[in-house]
Formats: structure tokens, sequence, C-alpha cells
């Protein structure tokens, strides 16, 4: 799915309640689109798959949607509070530079570790191996970025599906989002090729795509794990270096 266009409201504040799911601003469960809102950004801040996003909300128009427009981000009887739903912005993550590039080691070999995180027993694997250029910040990067040469394998750090793969979320290039149970998401980003297609399932290790520096500086992997969508530090997924 490429990026998708926010129409500004054609009259503001009179007419905004006539807006689909004005009825439901404010309620948990419940987004009000912003300017410079994307349903692929949307989706991912809130651990989504972007067509589930289209069917919970009767869209007729996948590629339009309207700044004050409410969006159901949970599926119809979720339970809010098991959810925990945190909104956090993702701008940025692309932007970051390493501080010690060559004192970082080789990361393990993917598939060859379990993991030390509470990850509800995906067992995330390295989705690369190369030097660690970026670790997570929750200000200025939202996951990990690893080094490489163009070309080099990127793999599925979990079983899942596929739920975006395209090039339509700003500031990520050629991006593949994968989904790996209710909880979990991973973002894949700056591939240079993508081998996998929305809705394919995939498997712990399986080669989804190849490193690039699409939307980069560099040559590199941008790696996030989001838990119900908020951007967490992988590092305490993935096995000990």
């Amino acid at each position: 799915m490429q990026g998708v266009t926010v129409r500004s409201a054609p009259v503001p504040a009179l007419i905004a309640s006539t807006l689909p799911g004005a009825e439901n601003a404010g309620k948990p469960g419940y987004y009000t689109v912003q300017k410079g809102d994307t349903l692929t950004r949307v989706a991912l801040d809130h651990g989504q798959s972007w067509r589930d996003l289209v069917r919970w909300n009767s869209l007729s128009n996948a590629h339009l949607i309207e700044v004050g427009q409410v969006l159901r981000v949970l599926p119809p009887g979720a339970s809010v509070e098991a959810k925990g739903v945190v909104v956090q912005p993702i701008g940025g993550s692309a932007e970051v530079v390493a501080s010690k590039p060559a004192a970082s080691p080789p990361l393990p070999v993917a598939g060859t570790s379990t993991t030390t995180g509470n990850d509800d027993g995906l067992g995330f694997i390295w989705p690369a191996s190369g030097n660690l250029l970026a670790g997570f910040d929750d200000v200025k990067n939202k996951g990990l970025d690893i080094g490489g040469k163009a070309g080099d394998p990127v793999l599925a750090a979990a079983d899942g599906h596929v739920v975006y793969a395209g090039a339509g979320l700003r500031g990520y290039g050629n991006l593949i989002i994968l989904k790996h149970n209710n909880i979990f998401l991973s973002a894949y980003a700056h591939n240079q090729i993508l081998l996998v297609k929305e809705d394919q399932k995939v498997n712990k290790g399986q080669k989804i795509a190849e490193m690039g520096k699409t939307d980069a500086d560099r040559v590199k992997l941008h790696f996030e794990i989001r838990r119900q969508g908020k951007p967490v530090d992988p590092a305490k997924y993935l096995p000990s270096r």
C-alpha cells in the first residue's frame, strides 16, 4: 500500500461533527486523524494492519482519510484495558548517526539463539549480521540501525505475516512490517529489494529482503519491535551479543 493522502476537512469546526466516526472522538480504542497522518502510520502506531483499519472503519477509499476523522484502531469487542494502547510518533528514526560504528562487534548469526525479553514465546532473532550503528533511543531512534553491504540478507525476526510491504511511509524507504501476534509487530526499513508481499506468511529466519539505503544516507537496516504499537528497545528482546 502506498502513502495515504490526508485531505483537510472542507469546512472546519462548524461541521466537524459530520466527519466519519466523529461520535467516537476521545473514546478508548479510537484515534482522531491529525495533519500529516497516513493510514499506514496510524496502523503501525497502534500495532495493527492497515487492511484491518479499512475493514473496521468500512473505508470506501483506502487511500484517503481526512483530518478530524475518527478511526477505530482496535477490533470490535476488544478490551482496551488489556491492550493498553499507546500512540507514539515514529518520525526521525532514519536520521540517527552512528556514534561508535567501528567499535561494535558483529551481531550473532540469526536463528542460533533464544531471546531474553518477555516476547510471548516468539523467540526473536537478529534480522541481520553486521555492526550495530545506532541503538534504541525513545526520542531519536525507535529501533536499532544495523550496518552491512547492499544486498545482504534481511531475515524475519520471528514467525508472522506481512501486513505492509512498500515505500509509502516517509523516512523508512522500502519497508516491511510483520505482525507476529496481537501484541508484537516488527519493522524492517531501507531495503534494496523486498522479497515478500502483503498477507504472506513468513517463518523466523526466512529471507524477506535485501539490505539497501532507500531513504537513508548509507546502507543499513533499521529494525523496530513494537509492543501494542509502542516502539520498544529491540535489544531487550534479542539474544545477548
